[in-house]
């Protein structure tokens, strides 16, 4: 398993939050404070995996976020899973504002993870995927999960 690594910028009451690795058992939030935030991204590309110690580590640290403006950026298939299962997983005064969709073509075998943003490939009750999405050898490929059940969360 790789390494939970996190990564604060604060700049005023704005606070910037990269996350890499794993959330597990290891993973420490003790050491993030998000006190004094009115605003707070969260960059989650380089989450590879979270398991269920980690997600009830993820909610107690969440529920010590201050009632700020919480946008979530990029978020890997294994964080939009978790948002569509687990309540609180995702707080209430929290937006994602984009997440990757695996995208797949059975011919060849290439997977490609598309980056779907708030306004442009979906909005607040709608999602609209590109109309063409290929490989690198200009493949065609198919949108990799069932779509009722992992676009859940944008209709919340």
């Amino acid at each position: 398993m790789s390494k939970f690594d996190v990564k604060l910028n604060k700049a005023g009451e704005k606070l910037n939050v990269v996350m890499a690795g794993s959330i597990d058992e290891d993973a420490d939030f003790t050491q993030l404070s998000l006190a004094g935030a009115s605003q707070i991204e969260i960059e989650m590309a380089g989450l590879k995996s979270i398991n269920s110690c980690g997600i009830r580590e993820w909610i107690k640290w969440m529920s010590t976020a201050p009632a700020a403006n919480i946008t979530f950026n990029q978020c890997p298939k294994v964080i939009v899973d978790q948002i569509n299962m687990v309540d609180g997983f995702l707080p209430t005064n929290a937006k994602v504002q984009s997440f990757f969709v695996p995208y797949y073509n059975d011919e060849s075998g290439s997977e490609k993870n598309v980056l779907f943003r708030l306004g442009t490939e979906y909005t607040d009750s709608n999602v609209t995927p590109p109309g063409d999405v290929k490989d690198d050898e200009g493949n065609a490929m198919e949108m990799d999960v069932i779509e009722s059940k992992y676009f859940k969360f944008i209709k919340k």
